[in-house]
């Protein structure tokens, strides 16, 4: 072994001084998200770290996210996150034990990262440094508390025999056999190595504190929670009532995606680590740019206008052929084109640069939301409020659009410019501004996972064309001949509609291909194009083996 005053530790000491790196980053994480629920910053420093990250994450890197992990996409990446940050603290918690000012280094490059996180994210302000700052202190501590614990104590320097003659003074010293350096060292290993009682304790003592820590951070953030104002909010009758839902609208069929996606399984996919808590007493909607007026409104004010109630098919520009990432459901909601034309629409406008309240943006095009449509401010789903990950208290919900450039969640800010002054979020990150839904549709019945029995099969499942409207549905078997498939009703345009198609089936393997063309007579195409820049093609497939 090698005394620390060498500048060098065993492996010992090291391992232990990476344990201490790990605490001092549990230590951080605690006690940063406690600063956050304290002062209500924005996000924790992984939170901020994380969403930095989705800001530079490819086209290419998101669509693989979310077809590989789905809704669970935003927990492996904080996952990702807290792992990385593990490995690392390790590494700053062994560099320590040789040496302090190496340790505040790596701490100095978590802080430098969680601060430029902090400060670059569109709603920041010097409340969203604060979890940061937390978070390096109590790092900072924890290693000055623990390394010292885990580095070897070197002893006084060799005792010798010196002897005395009354005459001639002190004779040369003489080191006895028992008291050569070696025996010192051994001394040294055995007494006075690394403080593991002490470390131990004060280890026990640091990973408390900071579940602690963390824990209350929890539930400061959940005390801001607005689901109870969710849950108690009155939802004002629509003036202009859908109409009723014509018989056979939903053929009820095993497996088949029903007509109306009930909220707890509607998809969703956004860049918002942390859900938005808005409170409706507090929100503001400012409608301003490209206008003769400049509108705030506020919920109260949105309430009482005319509500329009409507069934309508949101999609996302992400989901793949034959993708799970759609969803039908019943809007309510103020009509923003009548908002836009109190404000007054001024030539040469053709965007709506709409700002969610965490900063993500929107480019919604100027005449998609005037000729007609029902596009909303849409203020609940289903019959109840918004939820919360579906953007309470207000979204846009504009049907025909990709919901990228369309549906804004927790909306507060339009501006009314241009597309060639101004790119929203993903329009910056290669994606097309503009981006009407693609003619398409998908076999849910059957899905290829299991076996199915030779004879009579259902082939089902759901088409979609946004504001065109589905006008077939073929299906075929082998690249045989394509076969018409039955539609169900639909109540208007802009929602999916299911579809049905009896199948004799044959034993072996078959390849089931569908297609579907819209009221405009355009037709499905078999080419395949990935989701980016502007959503993908292709003929969903099936693979099903019969017994």
């Amino acid at each position: 072994m090698t005394l620390s005053g060498t500048g060098r530790v065993d492996a010992r000491s090291a391992g232990l001084g990476a344990v201490a790196g790990v605490l001092a980053a549990g230590a951080a994480l605690g006690v940063g998200q406690f600063a956050a629920g304290l002062t209500g910053a924005s996000g924790s420093p992984v939170v901020v770290v994380g969403e930095l990250q989705i800001d530079f994450t490819p086209p290419w890197l998101k669509n693989f996210a979310i077809s590989e992990f789905g809704a669970d996409d935003k927990l492996v990446l904080i996952s990702g996150i807290v792992v990385v940050l593990g490995a690392f603290a390790a590494l700053v918690g062994a560099a320590a034990t040789r040496r302090m000012a190496y340790g505040m280094a790596g701490v100095a490059v978590f802080a430098a990262v969680g601060l430029t996180a902090a400060a670059t994210r569109p709603d920041a302000t010097v409340a969203s440094l604060l979890p940061t700052l937390a978070a390096t202190a109590s790092a900072v501590a924890v290693l000055h508390l623990l390394i010292p614990m885990v580095r070897p104590q070197a002893l006084p320097p060799t005792a010798r025999a010196v002897s005395y003659d009354p005459v001639t003074g002190p004779a040369d010293p003489v080191t006895t056999p028992a008291e050569t350096e070696e025996p010192v060292l051994a001394a040294a290993e055995g007494s006075r190595g690394p403080q593991r009682r002490s470390f131990l304790a004060a280890g026990a003592a640091t990973a408390g504190i900071a579940a602690g820590a963390g824990l209350a951070g929890r539930l400061l953030t959940e005390r801001g929670s607005v689901a109870r104002a969710q849950k108690s909010l009155r939802i004002p009758q629509p003036a202009i009532t859908t109409q009723a839902l014509p018989p056979g609208v939903d053929l009820h069929i095993p497996g088949l995606s029903s007509f109306i996606t009930p909220n707890g399984k509607f998809y969703r996919v956004d860049t918002a680590l942390v859900l938005p808590q808005v409170d409706p007493s507090s929100w503001q909607l400012r409608i301003h740019g490209m206008v003769n007026r400049e509108i705030t409104l506020t919920f109260d004010q949105l309430v009482k206008r005319p509500l329009i109630e409507d069934y309508i098919t949101l999609c996302c520009v992400s989901n793949p052929v034959d993708g799970p990432y759609i969803g039908n459901a019943k809007w309510l909601g103020a009509s923003l084109a009548a908002l836009l034309r109190q404000a007054g629409i001024k030539a040469g406008a053709d965007q709506l640069l709409c700002t969610s309240v965490d900063g993500f943006t929107s480019g919604t095009p100027v005449q998609t939301v005037m000729d007609g449509r029902d596009a909303l401010l849409a203020v609940a789903m289903n019959g109840q409020a918004l939820p919360i990950a579906h953007g309470f208290p207000a979204r846009m919900v504009v049907p025909g659009l990709y919901g990228y450039v369309s549906a804004t969640k927790w909306v507060t800010d339009i501006e009314v410019t241009t597309f060639a002054g101004n790119y929203a979020y993903w329009a910056q990150r290669g994606w097309s501004q503009q981006a009407p839904i693609k003619t398409e549709c998908r076999i849910d019945v059957p899905n290829g996972l299991s076996e199915i029995t030779a004879g009579p099969t259902v082939v089902a499942g759901v088409a979609w064309a946004q504001h065109k409207g589905i006008e077939a549905v073929e299906v075929r078997v082998d690249r045989g001949p394509w076969q018409e498939a039955r539609l169900a009703a639909a109540p208007g345009l802009d929602t999916w509609r299911q579809w049905v198609w009896e199948w004799d089936a044959t034993s072996g393997g078959h390849v089931l291909e569908a297609r579907a063309t819209d009221k405009t007579g355009y037709t499905q195409t078999s080419t395949l194009a990935p989701p980016e820049p502007n959503g993908a093609a292709g003929y969903p497939m099936v693979s099903v083996p019969v017994r």
